[in-house]
């Protein structure tokens, strides 16, 4: 069986300092080997709600000079 969607956002989250779903804001924080990190924020207070990791669906091959 094929799978419908490979990846999604969350739009909102629930914050334990405002005690309700928010709507949230995600952000890049880390490019890592295994892939990008990123943040999701309260839009109302700005605390972290959660994080999610992407990772690569190829093999990244980085070349220094």
């Amino acid at each position: 069986m094929k799978n419908s969607f490979s990846d999604f956002d969350a739009t909102e989250l629930f914050c334990p300092q405002c005690k309700k779903a928010v709507p949230v804001r995600k952000k890049l924080l880390l490019i890592l080997p295994q892939g990008e990190k990123y943040d999701y924020s309260c839009v109302r207070c700005g605390c972290s709600v959660g994080d999610k990791l992407v990772k690569e669906k190829t093999d990244l091959k980085l070349l220094f000079d």
